[in-house]
């Protein structure tokens, strides 16, 4: 595919298709993502690849601990203070996700994208049912055969945040142009420890998020989605 053509065809996919990546295509597109720059190519990341059984069994793990915390969350404040501390659900990723609104002008796109989703979904606004089976989904990576997990090493500082962006979007791409499609999940970075049983994750790595790859499933309205892009004019700044 032409550059621009795989840059604009590639969005994120939330229902994929019953059949499997070959190995070969996933180590592929790894092998893209290496290429990526990096501060000083320190290349401060690494990632584990759940695939088979691995990814089923890690889906139900992270699923059964979403539910158990969204129950956790209607709870009268005293109930919901008790089981949090005695819950094995509560969230021990290694950064912290955004809880409530988000500030300024984000949390009008972030408002406006999720609409959009929602929309499409078929889903309306106060139908709680919904909206909750439709986050869920998050966890069991809407049917991705692969599910892929971003570490970074903090001593890297911000640096290795950047450069995890940096890597995971030639990733994005190089999947989009073997025909397959992707999802960034910050979600997916909410728990460690399910993690931790399937993995040996070298010391001093943090979790960042996960990332759903597969094939698309057509005729899927859902995959047609996409949220409108900032301006060429929103995005610079001007000179004074």
């Amino acid at each position: 595919m032409d550059f621009s053509d795989v840059l604009h065809s590639r969005r994120s996919i939330r229902a994929f298709a019953d059949k499997p990546v070959p190995q070969a295509i996933i180590d592929s597109i790894l092998t893209d993502a290496i290429e990526s720059p990096s501060s000083s190519n320190t290349q401060p990341y690494k990632v584990a690849v759940a695939t088979g059984k691995t990814c089923q069994q890690l889906g139900q793990e992270l699923l059964e601990k979403y539910r158990k915390i969204n129950v956790i969350q209607r709870q009268p404040l005293p109930l919901k203070l008790f089981n949090a501390a005695t819950s094995n659900a509560m969230p021990d990723g290694d950064y912290k996700p955004i809880l409530g609104k988000y500030p300024g002008i984000f949390q009008d796109r972030r408002m406006h994208t999720g609409k959009g989703l929602y929309e499409i979904m078929g889903i309306q606004r106060g139908d709680k049912k919904a909206r909750d089976a439709a986050m869920a989904r998050n966890f069991t990576f809407f049917d991705a055969p692969v599910a892929i997990f971003v570490f970074i090493h903090p001593g890297m500082k911000f640096t290795a945040l950047v450069d995890a962006g940096i890597m995971m979007q030639s990733l994005m791409l190089s999947a989009t142009d073997k025909g397959l499609g992707t999802c960034p999940q910050g979600a997916l970075g909410m728990w460690r420890s399910p993690l931790e049983k399937h993995f040996d994750i070298p010391k001093g790595y943090n979790l960042v998020c996960g990332l759903a790859l597969g094939y698309p499933k057509e005729d899927e309205e859902v995959n047609s989605y996409r949220p409108r892009k900032i301006s060429l004019d929103e995005l610079l700044i001007p000179t004074k």
